[in-house]
């Protein structure tokens, strides 16, 4: 779901082949991708939005941890696959290790069960709305964070206005009634958590030399042990395992992690950062249809219009001026 990127924050591409300085680089041969990029790139909208629908169906049946478990190790047996596939084997060092188990927690242990927690209690639409502040949330931290992160005025309107739209969505001039505070704090603080998981990256692993494949696979793999320790201790074995709510967390890790971190990745490397996160603002959209058409969820005449005034400051705090890198 939301791997969203923060501002200058996003998934490094693959590093290019290295040459001996001063000869000619030799011939690469070009390697057309089966699908075109765009096509891949709605794809990912279409499993990361209909990810929030797929966590509300599987807590039907099973517990929020149960679902993030599940979640997580159907995603992380797609990477190992792809990882032997390409033969891509996992990092080395405690060091590495270390920090990947904290950027786990972060961007995938935490948000995903405070997700799973969120839809008990609010739609499916709202938490795929929430989950479009990150960058909001992402900005504030960038500018704490780095020194060079500079917050611009279109930067800081961004900001205020995305804090308009989120003030809309939850219906703040009628005091927000109907609204539980509960849920929607738990999906504000998904989207706060992976910032928070992409900062700490940058800090401590940037320039690792390892593979973006080999990184993720080994950061889902730590995800999927914290969370095989935290479920047992929270949750008892369900009596049952209805069709459909276990297929629905099994399309949530193999789609919606694992299949889509890989599609995420292969999209930075083609097309850079900068476009591959703007399916960002295309994932509360499908997640809101998804919602209403599939799973009959109410939809006021704020939540559309919140939701867009979020996406419009998203964009304004990811934006840069013309000329500038």
């Amino acid at each position: 779901m939301s791997s969203t990127s923060t501002p200058r924050a996003a998934p490094p591409a693959a590093p290019a082949p290295a040459t001996v300085a001063g000869d000619p680089p030799p011939p690469q041969p070009v390697r057309r991708p089966a699908l075109d990029w765009r096509i891949r790139f709605a794809v990912l909208a279409l499993i990361w939005g209909f990810s929030f629908l797929l966590i509300k169906v599987g807590t039907q049946a099973y517990a929020p941890f149960q679902v993030t478990l599940g979640r997580l190790l159907f995603g992380t047996a797609v990477l190992v696959a792809a990882m032997a596939v390409k033969r891509v084997g996992l990092p080395r060092g405690a060091r590495t290790w270390g920090h990947l188990a904290v950027a786990a927690f972060f961007l995938n242990a935490l948000p995903f069960s405070l997700f799973a927690y969120s839809e008990l209690t609010i739609p499916s639409t709202l938490a795929g709305i929430c989950n479009a502040t990150s960058p909001l949330w992402g900005m504030v931290l960038s500018v704490v964070a780095f020194s060079e992160d500079r917050p611009t005025r279109r930067r800081v309107a961004g900001l205020g206005l995305g804090f308009i739209g989120v003030l809309t969505v939850l219906g703040a001039w009628q005091g927000f009634s109907g609204l539980d505070f509960g849920g929607t704090a738990m999906a504000l603080l998904a989207a706060l958590s992976y910032p928070i998981g992409w900062i700490y990256l940058r800090r401590t692993l940037a320039g690792s030399g390892n593979s973006a494949l080999s990184m993720t696979g080994a950061q889902l793999l730590l995800g999927t042990v914290q969370l095989a320790v935290v479920t047992p201790l929270f949750t008892t074995m369900p009596d049952s395992f209805p069709v459909v709510p276990l297929l629905a967390v099994v399309a949530l890790g193999a789609l919606g992690t694992g299949l889509a971190m890989l599609l995420q990745y292969d999209l930075v490397a083609e097309v850079g950062p900068t476009t591959a996160q703007m399916v960002t603002y295309f994932i509360p959209v499908i997640a809101t249809v998804a919602g209403v058409t599939l799973l009959g969820e109410h939809l006021s005449w704020n939540t559309p219009v919140g939701a867009l005034i979020v996406l419009a400051g998203a964009a304004l705090t990811q934006s840069r001026p013309r000329g500038s890198n």
